[in-house]
């Protein structure tokens, strides 16, 4: 992990490898971003004047790197772009010092020290820029760097480039107890992110049922949460029939974990449950060829579940939090379940099987009544489900769904609060009929249109009486494919996870319930 520390040294003294100074596009040209005024004074106040010069525009996402004059420590000054400048007198949007920091972060790969002296006016200023240049040094290598580095230390002649060894936050006021307290979450906060993108990044043959449930009771003994692992036998005898028929066509037979975080003081008790399918084949209804590549990735919501408890155990908040992980694997094997099948649920529920790779909605059917059953004040799945949600959304918006419109309108402003893209969705009682079932209580697929819909109305049929739930469909933010931006990297994201902690400081704050 890449260290971060509170500098007490300013932008011109600080030795380090760079200095990281924020510009922004202003109704006259570049401005100079508070935090900066120490290394424009070094370019003898040409700073913007030079940027302008070299094309720099002040983008989000825009990162330029000039040689430092000599009245500076450091070699290197990174400028990153910061977007449109705020009103006179206004702050910097905590997401646009996120996506600063990480962008630079990103730059600075193979690095050992960078200062960054982009505005922090605050606390949560601070905050911001240190989960972003922390976010955006994330690397996941190890499976590179030669057959005997499982996780190389430095780069090597053929090895992969090491993330940013340090990140120094300047101006945050180390002796101040809010600053402290920021950049302490924050480290807490992005190391359990970066461990979910570690998670959905790791190939599937290391990542199965069993050894995602040892990684998460070895995470548990480490920071004081309780961990219980349902094994095959466990789950045979409980009647969970959902992820028994997910997994039994697999060699690796499925878990339910179960992590509780509780806090002496606690008054509320938020459950999370996520989706754990470590590799989705489709099953019998086995997935086209290009669409295996990268399912990997559907196990992101019990990544981000499991990150968001062990985030709460870390931070202390006061609130009780227990995550539910649905693991299977979705093979084609000669047990595997078929199409037509019928299976019975854990809630009692018989769910006629249309199509093996609608298989999500039954490993969470399982786990959402079984969180149901303590009685939770509320509970939030996360789940890569369904494509149709990319269609809606595209890749970088989740949906959020849930039987409750107050909560679903607090679990979308609490994302948004913590600077993850959401959209409140429907749940249109009418396409509850297409998953009628002539055979069994009702189908695992309705219609085909809005049928990220369909699938929140399924998950809604196994949730307890009277529990305030939301639904939160990550498909197209889980996995990133395309050029990292910002503080996002290629692959796993850790998408949701920041909005679950968030929803639990506020669960915590009494501002929930």
């Amino acid at each position: 992990m890449t260290a971060l520390t509170l500098s007490t040294s300013g932008a011109a003294t600080l030795r380090a490898d760079a200095v990281v100074v924020g510009v922004a596009k202003g109704a006259e040209g570049l401005v100079v971003a508070p935090g900066a005024e120490a290394v424009d004074k070094a370019f003898d106040g040409k700073l913007a004047g030079i940027l302008e010069t070299l094309g720099a525009s002040g983008a989000e996402g825009e990162v330029t790197k000039l040689p430092a004059p000599s009245g500076l420590k450091t070699p290197l000054v990174l400028v990153a772009g910061l977007g449109k400048a705020p009103e006179q007198d206004g702050a910097y949007d905590a997401e646009a010092l996120r996506r600063a920091a990480g962008s630079a972060a990103r730059a600075l790969s193979g690095t050992k020290k960078a200062g960054f002296a982009l505005p922090t006016e605050s606390a949560e200023d601070a905050g911001a820029v240190a989960e972003g240049a922390l976010l955006g040094a994330y690397a996941f290598t190890a499976y590179q760097g030669g057959e005997d580095k499982v996780a190389p230390k430095g780069a090597g002649k053929n090895g992969p480039k090491q993330p940013l060894a340090e990140v120094a936050l300047l101006g945050a006021k180390p002796r101040d107890k809010a600053y402290k307290a920021a950049a302490e979450r924050a480290i807490a906060l992005t190391e359990e992110i970066n461990r979910a993108r570690d998670l959905v990044n790791t190939p599937p043959n290391d990542l199965y049922p069993e050894s995602f449930a040892a990684v998460a009771t070895a995470a548990g003994k480490e920071h004081g949460v309780k961990v219980q692992v349902l094994d095959e036998k466990a789950l045979v005898k409980g009647g969970f029939g959902g992820l028994l028929g997910v997994g039994q066509g697999s060699a690796h037979g499925p878990r339910l974990v179960k992590l509780a975080y509780t806090h002496p003081k606690a008054e509320k008790t938020l459950a999370l449950v996520g989706k754990g399918i470590t590799y989705d084949s489709g099953g019998i209804s086995l997935k086209p060829a290009g669409h295996n590549e990268t399912m990997k990735c559907d196990m992101a919501g019990a990544a981000a579940v499991f990150a968001a408890v062990v985030s709460a155990a870390r931070l202390g908040l006061r609130v009780n939090v227990t995550g539910w992980l649905a693991l299977a694997e979705n093979m084609p094997g000669g047990n595997a379940t078929r199409p037509g099948d019928v299976l019975r649920m854990y809630s009692g529920k018989t769910v006629e099987v249309l199509n093996t790779d609608a298989e999500g909605r039954l490993v969470l059917a399982d786990a959402l009544t079984r969180a149901s059953e303590e009685k939770p004040d509320a509970i939030v799945d996360v789940a890569t489900l369904t494509g149709a949600m990319v269609l809606a959304l595209g890749n970088r918006t989740f949906g959020v769904m849930a039987n409750d419109d107050a909560f679903r309108t607090a679990v979308h402003e609490t994302a948004e609060e913590a600077g993850e893209a959401s959209w409140p969705m429907p749940l249109p009682a009418d396409l509850r009929k297409g998953m009628d079932s002539p055979t069994a209580d009702i189908a695992n697929m309705g219609e085909r249109m809005g049928g990220g819909l369909v699938a929140g109305l399924f998950l809604k049929e196994f949730v307890g009486e009277g529990i305030a739930w939301a639904h939160l469909d990550i498909a197209g933010p889980a996995f990133h494919e395309g050029a990292p931006y910002g503080y996002t990297p290629k692959g796993g994201t850790g998408s949701s996870v920041r909005t679950l902690v968030r929803l639990a400081e506020r669960t915590a704050d009494g501002e929930l319930g």
